[in-house]
């Protein structure tokens, strides 16, 4: 075991070989992508919890936090996701599906929803 590496990455550097470094490079960009989407999520959460005028106290906390606990979840899940597809890559297995795809289209749709009933009665 590599010192430098944690075990985590040594077990994923066992399996398989090492694929074209340009698709572990994709990989990884697709990986931050996710992350700036959470980040994203996680301040559109900030910004809600913060505009008094905009909506009622009940319904502003609990939209926000329900953003940030989305932009959490998309940021756990972005991690599992490049695991799981690097692992597929160096075992040149089929790459898996992407999971946080519907969590983010049925998610955010709800959350617009929720917003648009709040703005409304507000």
């Amino acid at each position: 075991m590599d010192p430098e590496r944690g075990r985590w990455t040594d077990r994923l550097l066992a399996e398989g070989d090492d694929p074209d470094p340009r698709f572990t490079l994709a990989n990884e960009r697709t990986f931050l992508a996710w992350i700036r989407t959470a980040l994203a999520v996680i301040a559109a959460g900030i910004g809600l919890a913060l505009s008094r005028d905009l909506l009622a106290a009940p319904a502003r906390d609990a939209l926000a936090v329900g953003f940030a606990a989305t932009g959490a979840l998309i940021a756990v899940l972005a991690f599992r996701r490049w695991l799981r597809t690097e692992r597929a890559l160096r075992r040149a297995e089929t790459l898996p599906p992407p999971a946080l795809a519907p969590i983010m289209s049925y998610g955010l749709a709800a959350a617009a929803v929720v917003l648009l009933v709040a703005l409304l009665v507000t």
